[in-house]
């Protein structure tokens, strides 16, 4: 088990009680996790925070993650069904050693995973995953009698947690009229509540997890429902969360989507206006629309890019100090109120500015022109003869000189299969649909 990659971009995830994602794997990573913990600061009992979203699985997976905690000297504390940021956050108020996150965030309610934070709530580096994958040892030595870890509750981690979002917010929300997406999920109590509190008038959809209805068909990856609700409700806007609340999408009060690009938007401005945005700079990856890049570079403010994953955007935010980053895909990082994405903040930030410029969401995304974006996947026999190849080369940069600067190519290997994809944006979707297409031809043929 030790030899076999368990760790992904985002933790370890699969169906539960499937192939991978068993009660042992669970009970090991944990215990190797604490022993990997302990033998780098001995000065104390290594403390771990444990929380999950509401699926079903998740109770059992709890109860085997606190067992191996304990099972290898460490203390767990489980603050029970809270959003992936709100256990961050908390690893790092409490001071703890490790947080444990037990979610599979926008999957169907089958899968699940298990995330780790280090000290601080960031995530865990690639060495310290690789470490921990090493040590996993049914016959590694564990400790008896009072070395063994102890568990406990945490009965106020939901109220800590939206004290820290309300302190991270710099302008109440009276006069807002929201419809929030819970997804059935982990953001079911926090975010309703969250947002009341900080004066918005509130509708809460689809926040009534029973174990078995998380994401399904509703929440950030299927806006229809929210996008009904909000023009039936007649609100400002609506915000949809996933499964684990790390992430959000929006709506306007027409009934338009949001993405993250257009959030990412409004939310620099703000920063900028403030004097918060470090650098003048936004972090995002190369996936992020042309029209993001456009409007910021109107507007002054750089954008450093990197590759696709919410993980390489943390890195850059904490190499260059920078105070803003996320993906299309509604990840925003916030460095300093938050050490990983963070639905909840950001719908509160992106609410605050509604409320303090009274404009409404339509206007403050409208200063991004989201141009059409054409995605091709495409299988070859080998994604390194097509990355050499000098035909396809050739072709990307005809393409790029034909769409000039109000287009652009990207050539994307997949890093799981034998796959390349093509994304394309032009000015027009039918530019971008014939430039797609005619460079998936030559790529298919590159093979």
């Amino acid at each position: 088990m030790a030899q076999r990659r368990l760790f992904g971009t985002d933790g370890v995830r699969g169906l539960a009680n499937g192939e991978l994602l068993t009660p042992e794997l669970a009970v090991g990573l944990s215990a190797s996790a604490a022993r990997v913990l302990a033998e780098r600061d001995r000065s104390h009992r290594p403390v771990a925070l444990v929380g999950r979203d509401p699926r079903a699985s998740g109770e059992m997976l709890e109860a085997a993650v606190v067992a191996g905690l304990a099972s290898a000297g460490a203390d767990a504390v489980r603050v029970g069904v809270l959003p992936t940021p709100a256990v961050a956050f908390l690893v790092g108020e409490l001071g703890a050693d490790l947080g444990v996150m037990i979610s599979a965030s926008h999957n169907a309610m089958p899968d699940n995973g298990i995330k780790l934070f280090a000290a601080g709530g960031h995530k865990l580096p690639d060495a310290l995953e690789g470490a921990i994958e090493a040590g996993l040892d049914p016959a590694a030595e564990r400790p008896t009698g009072a070395a063994i870890g102890r568990v406990r509750d945490l009965p106020d981690a939901g109220e800590r947690y939206i004290r820290h979002l309300l302190a991270a917010t710099p302008a109440g929300l009276a006069g807002v009229r929201v419809v929030v997406d819970c997804a059935h999920g982990a953001a079911s109590t926090a975010a309703p509540q969250a947002y009341r509190r900080a004066g918005a008038e509130v509708i809460a959809l689809h926040a009534e997890p029973d174990g078995l209805n998380i994401n399904e068909g509703v929440g950030s990856t299927h806006l229809g429902p929210l996008q009904k609700a909000v023009r039936e409700y007649d609100a400002d806007l609506g915000i949809a969360h996933d499964g684990d609340a790390d992430r959000c999408l929006a709506v306007d009060a027409d009934g338009r989507e949001v993405d993250g690009d257009q959030i990412m938007a409004v939310l620099a401005l703000a920063l900028r206006e403030s004097g918060e945005l470090a650098a003048d700079t936004l972090v995002t990856t190369v996936m992020s629309n042309l029209g993001l890049h456009l409007a910021m570079r109107e507007a002054g403010i750089d954008v450093r890019t990197t590759a696709v994953g919410d993980r390489y955007v943390l890195e850059e935010l904490r190499a260059g100090g920078f105070t803003l980053g996320g993906e299309q895909s509604g990840h925003v990082v916030l460095p300093r109120y938050a050490t990983t994405g963070d639905g909840l903040l950001t719908a509160m930030r992106l609410m605050a500015r509604m409320a303090t410029t009274r404009s409404s969401l339509a206007e403050l995304a409208g200063v991004v022109t989201t141009l059409p974006q054409v995605l091709r996947n495409v299988q070859v026999l080998d994604k390194a003869a097509v990355a050499d190849s000098v035909v396809v080369r050739e072709a990307v940069e005809a393409a790029e000189q034909e769409l000039g600067e109000k287009g652009r190519v990207l050539l994307r290997p997949s890093g799981t299969e034998q796959l390349v994809r093509v994304m394309v944006e032009a000015p027009t979707a039918e530019q971008a649909e014939a430039t797609a297409e005619r460079l998936a031809d030559i790529v298919a043929a590159a093979r």
